[in-house]
């Protein structure tokens, strides 16, 4: 019987690419699931009662608020996960996983978010951080290291699944490699629709820079409208900011609020540019519209 390994890059914060990787783990449930670092309230529901192996980055000095700090010591972290006993392997990654060690007849098929967004769209990425001068400066020098050993991992996988064509492209643009599009898994059941529908717009997302929540603000605030922000991250601070007294961040909620809030709103927003974004069919299920940025996999899965 074949030995089975789960792979994922890091269980520090609650997104679209754990909730594959809580699908993998679905489908295969005796699976060990091997990860650099796992933050027990970043862990979806299903996988805390799971085999989770994480690496000696875990133990790290403020590993909980410092976590992204430490990404030039995620590359040895994954290559030394010693995955020699086993015979298949499912990576997901959008960074790190695809570059795990297997043995010579073994195989490898990685589920491919996207590659690395801050090493292949290093100004964009910067851009929207609000890094210093001095970050600013020494980052081209210690990515171009990361670029390289991204590139070399990139040929480890035997096969790729990439979660959109937009994302297919880009492996077969950086990587050289074609991939398989399978969109990632959507629990549609868990949503209900709602004959009440409330005076507000949402917003379901992690709080990333990159995810132009700050457009998503700034319309609500032009337009004098009410904003109900589903979600945590490091730019919350700063979105908080640029809010008002119509602007209201709930933070990181269960599934039973998320979606007596989806299914009440006018529409869910969707401002950033993503590589899939499963919030909108997400919205869709719940029987409510969505305004969306043209863009990125969006294009994809609104009408």
């Amino acid at each position: 019987m074949s030995k089975i390994a789960l792979v994922h890059d890091y269980f520090v914060q609650m997104g679209g690419a754990e909730r594959v990787a809580e699908a993998m783990h679905d489908s295969f449930p005796g699976a060990p699931m091997y990860t650099t670092v796992a933050l027990p309230k970043s862990l979806p529901d299903r996988l805390r009662a799971a085999d989770i192996r994480t690496s000696p980055l875990q133990r790290l000095p403020s590993i909980e608020r410092r976590f992204r700090h430490y990404f030039m010591l995620y590359p040895f972290a994954v290559e030394n996960f010693d995955l020699s006993e086993y015979d298949l392997i499912f990576s997901s990654s959008s960074g790190y996983a695809k570059g795990v060690r297997r043995r010579r007849n073994a195989i490898h098929v990685c589920y491919c978010h996207t590659p690395m967004r801050w090493v292949w769209r290093y100004d964009d990425y910067v851009a929207r951080e609000g890094f210093g001068g001095i970050v600013r400066s020494a980052l081209p020098l210690m990515l171009w290291g990361l670029r390289k050993w991204d590139l070399r991992a990139s040929q480890q996988p035997n096969y790729y699944i990439a979660n959109s064509r937009l994302v297919a492209e880009r492996i077969r643009k950086i990587y050289g490699r074609e991939a398989f599009v399978i969109p990632p898994p959507i629990d549609v059941n868990r949503f209900q629709m709602s004959v009440e529908i409330d005076d507000y717009y949402l917003v379901l997302s992690r709080l990333m820079p990159y995810k132009r929540i700050d457009l998503a603000v700034e319309a609500c605030k032009r337009a004098n409208r009410r904003l109900v922000i589903i979600g945590d991250g490091p730019d919350r601070a700063r979105l908080e900011k640029l809010g008002d007294d119509r602007i209201e961040f709930l933070g990181r909620q269960p599934d039973a609020i998320v979606n007596y809030y989806l299914s009440r709103c006018r529409a869910l927003l969707f401002p950033g540019e993503e590589d899939f974004g499963m919030a909108p069919l997400e919205a869709n299920a719940a029987g409510r519209p969505v305004i969306a940025f043209r863009g990125g996999g969006a294009v994809e899965t609104i009408c």
